[in-house]
């Protein structure tokens, strides 16, 4: 059974970057881009640290002039994380992500945040960045986990928790409805990037297999990732590839803003892909596990009653009319992927001193008891 770290190993380093030649870095490159003469000014604002784990995330602000009037916008940077700060994937496709927010906001109602500019090339950051509006609402925190408790979403009633959760299952009916998805969104086929033959499925894992030998490469094996793929593998669903959708792949209440419990704005679109629906699902529910069962290992009380996985899967189904039958297998890969991001991060937290390197790796995944547990459950 893997130890807890206490609440504040949770918060993560994410870059070594100087945010000191940021602005004037930003401020530069928007001046090729905005009308002649709009000698653009750049604020930045204290990074997100609540959430989120791979990339940094950059609040701004920009104030210009353009036709002799003063102007001001209000924006988020996402920036890819620099080889050297341990990323938590082993690339970092930020085109991807910035088209498929492009084209979620032009093919369904499902709201993201506008896309403004694209930077692939990395000379004005030291790594490919874009802009999207900053959108403003609340997010339910990871650090410390919302169900922790003393934060909005734990203290509001169950009448509003439900609504959130609702609302946020029909993000996910929203976005597995765009038509043509393995058209539309061929770029996020992991074929791509040479995970090549099989059906999507199989493709699928063959690139979190090869995430994980990244992985590995800094922090070592482990047996539990490893008895995990073992299971995949002898199980693998036959999921037709036509019944594919767009999945957004780190499916989570932590990557979405609300006001008055309603979704404003779906984030944190870098684990996006084409797959079974049942992926989406099983994640939103995995995540909100792994919360519980850290605050069950702590002895407090959680919240049991939300994100359950029979309300959850009902409300779906209403939605979409799909059936989505037994969910273990997706339970056990995205646990096998909280395992690997655990590894990332962990091998971060080394790197910048923050923990040592522990005689056991598996003592930094927060997700171990469960992964366990539901590996048991299959019988793996």
């Amino acid at each position: 059974m893997s130890q807890v770290p206490p609440p504040a190993d949770m918060t993560l380093q994410r870059s070594s970057r100087d945010a000191t030649s940021v602005p004037t870095a930003l401020a530069g490159w928007l001046a090729t881009l905005l009308v002649d003469g709009a000698e653009p000014r750049v604020t930045l604002h204290s990074g997100v640290d609540a959430n989120g784990m791979s990339s940094e995330t950059l609040p701004l602000d920009v104030d210009w002039s353009e036709d002799g009037a003063a102007r001001h916008g209000e924006y988020v940077a996402r920036v890819a994380p620099a080889a050297a700060d341990f990323p938590v994937f082993p690339r970092y496709e930020l085109q991807d992500q910035y088209d498929a927010m492009r084209i979620v906001a032009e093919r369904s109602e499902v709201p993201v945040p506008a896309v403004r500019w694209m930077e692939p090339t990395g000379a004005v950051l030291g790594t490919p960045f874009f802009l999207m509006d900053r959108v403003d609402g609340l997010i339910p925190q990871d650090v410390l986990p919302y169900n922790f408790g003393d934060n909005w979403l734990h203290d509001a009633g169950e009448d509003d928790q439900r609504r959130l959760q609702d609302a946020s299952v029909g993000l996910l009916a929203g976005l597995h409805a765009i038509p043509d998805p393995q058209t539309t969104f061929a770029f996020l086929d992991p074929a791509r990037h040479g995970h090549e033959g099989g059906s999507l499925l199989e493709r699928t894992l063959a690139r979190t297999v090869a995430w994980y030998d990244f992985a590995q490469a800094d922090i070592g094996p482990s047996p539990l990732v490893e008895r995990a793929l073992a299971w995949l593998r002898l199980h693998l669903p036959t999921a037709p590839d036509g019944e594919a959708v767009l999945c957004w792949g780190d499916a989570r209440i932590g990557n979405t803003i609300y006001r008055d419990f309603t979704p404003v704005a779906v984030l944190d679109w870098e684990m996006a892909a084409i797959g079974p629906r049942q992926l989406d699902v099983s994640w939103m529910l995995f995540a909100h596990q792994v919360f519980e069962t850290i605050t069950g290992m702590l002895g407090l009380p959680g919240m049991p009653h939300f994100l359950r996985e029979e309300d959850v899967v009902a409300e779906y189904e209403r939605l979409t009319g799909a059936s989505l039958g037994d969910l273990t297998w997706y339970h056990v890969y995205n646990g096998l992927q909280w395992c690997i991001v655990f590894m990332r991060t962990g091998a971060r937290q080394i790197h910048f001193g923050e923990i040592q390197r522990p005689e056991d790796i598996e003592t930094l995944f927060h997700c171990k008891p469960l992964v366990e547990r539901i590996l048991d459950e299959a019988g793996a």
